[in-house]
């Protein structure tokens, strides 16, 4: 196993190099990597109580089914800017009949393009577009985070020396819930780069250590623009210490 420090290769210019103290924290269940995530940005932003946490689930109506954009209103209820980027306003069609959603897709539609068309009344910045490599690196260096769903199936990991996890793993002793080859989307927290591998560094919520990402040009972005939506970029509030 290669450490970050030899997977970092010779000197680099200030900007080539960026590795942000974003903590890990695991998930507990196969559906919950999102809320990990959120939760390491909360805690990267400043101190974060599990009480509040929770009842701010509550009030959001959280359950298993969290979608990008649950995440966003997350966000703004912990009054943290942001800027929600996704490829499809709403709920895209074309995904009925991936496995993946197919369990949840009817009952969830009318309820996640509900939370689309009040985004912009509720204050969460919801915008139409892709994100390149480069966006993320400039995000990065400013000493932001970025929460992205990729596509599970395709992580891969460069640190590790056994294969990234195909699914959203469940605690020690419990089986994987889905190892197949369709699509799998999995939520994972983007913490720097190193710009001349064209690596990026990411905490997977279904590991207790941090991962590394080699991007490989279109390659990072086909894994990274995952429909229905692509990525939640926190941005630290004005004032981190006035953040409830």
């Amino acid at each position: 196993m290669r450490t970050e420090a030899e997977a970092a290769g010779p000197p680099l210019e200030p900007g080539d190099f960026v590795q942000l103290p974003v903590p890990i924290i695991q998930q507990l269940y196969h559906w919950d990597c999102g809320l990990a995530c959120s939760k390491m940005v909360l805690r990267y932003l400043g101190p974060l109580d599990d009480g509040e946490f929770e009842s701010a689930l509550q009030e959001l109506r959280l359950t298993r089914s969290i979608w990008t954009i649950d995440l966003a209103y997350l966000m703004r209820h912990f009054g943290v800017r942001h800027r929600f980027c996704t490829q499809t306003l709403g709920v895209d069609k074309g995904y009925k009949n991936q496995s993946f959603y197919r369990k949840h897709f009817d009952t969830e539609e009318t309820r996640v393009n509900q939370l689309f068309a009040q985004a912009k009344a509720c204050k969460v910045l919801v915008e139409k577009c892709t994100v390149s490599v480069q966006d993320i690196q400039e995000h990065l260096a400013q000493g932001h985070v970025a929460i992205v769903l990729v596509n599970s199936g395709v992580l891969h990991c460069d640190l590790c020396s056994s294969p990234v996890k195909y699914c959203c793993f469940a605690p020690s002793g419990h089986r994987c819930f889905c190892r197949t080859p369709d699509y799998q989307g999995h939520f994972i927290v983007l913490r720097g780069y190193n710009r001349a591998t064209g690596c990026i560094f990411y905490n997977n919520p279904a590991y207790a250590d941090l991962g590394e990402l080699q991007s490989h040009g279109s390659d990072l972005l086909d894994n990274l623009v995952a429909s229905p939506a692509c990525s939640s970029l926190p941005n630290p509030p004005l004032n981190p210490a006035a953040r409830p």
